[in-house]
């Protein structure tokens, strides 16, 4: 499989993780319809979903902060990570300029929108912060144990990722909106102008799977 291939395959998947996603917290705003539940359930089920899509050709990662990781651990090269990561954020920024035009005629403002479904704390940037380090460090043990690990039984790791993500966004998504995912987290913010929090979603989430993919390592050595 060529790279081109393989980071379309990238750009495809993480254009229908955030057009989904962050559509459903658009869709929540607009008409309340779905509830809080709803929203978490449509995160898991789209990543299981485009994991077990797209997984075999370029392993599905969605996700700069993973894709940093696995480069770290050298399950892919320098190139594969940065062509990986440029899809990755082009993917979440067409979604999010899908959802603006979708849906901004009959708002007539993004904050009835939620912003696109942009990442903000609720309360402290330290909270925010620290808890995004925490749930992207859980996330990344969940994928290195399901996905990565020689005993690994593989062909569940997308139901593994899936409720992991669905579960974390179930408790966290009001706190921080759950993010665990940079390029989740950019397309909404650039596209709705509302960017003054994103740092914390881009080196929490970063640091979160770096600290996770360590500390699985170290497990496994011993």
């Amino acid at each position: 499989m060529t790279l081109v291939k393989k980071s379309t395959a990238e750009l495809i998947a993480t254009f229908v993780l955030t057009f989904a996603g962050c559509g459903a917290i658009v869709v929540e705003s607009l008409t309340g319809a779905l509830g809080h539940t709803g929203v978490a359930l449509t995160w898991g089920f789209v990543v299981l979903v485009m994991i077990y899509t797209f997984g075999h050709i370029s392993g599905a990662h969605m996700n700069p902060a993973v894709t940093l990781a696995f480069r770290l651990q050298g399950e892919i090269s320098t190139q594969e990570a940065l062509s990986y990561m440029g899809a990755q954020f082009l993917g979440a920024i067409l979604a999010s300029l899908a959802l603006y035009v979708l849906f901004i005629e009959e708002s007539g403002d993004v904050a009835r929108l939620a912003y696109l479904g942009t990442t903000l704390p609720r309360g402290s940037s330290m909270q925010s912060f620290v808890l995004e380090f925490i749930l992207t460090m859980i996330l990344m043990i969940v994928v290195y144990g399901s996905a990565v690990h020689a005993r690994a039984v593989k062909s569940f790791a997308g139901m593994a990722i899936g409720l992991t993500v669905g579960l974390e966004a179930l408790f966290a998504g009001p706190i921080t909106g759950a993010s665990m995912n940079p390029a989740r987290s950019l397309g909404p913010a650039l596209v709705s102008g509302h960017y003054e929090h994103l740092w914390i979603y881009l080196t929490a989430t970063t640091l979160g799977a770096i600290s996770g993919l360590l500390l699985m390592r170290w497990i496994e050595k011993g």
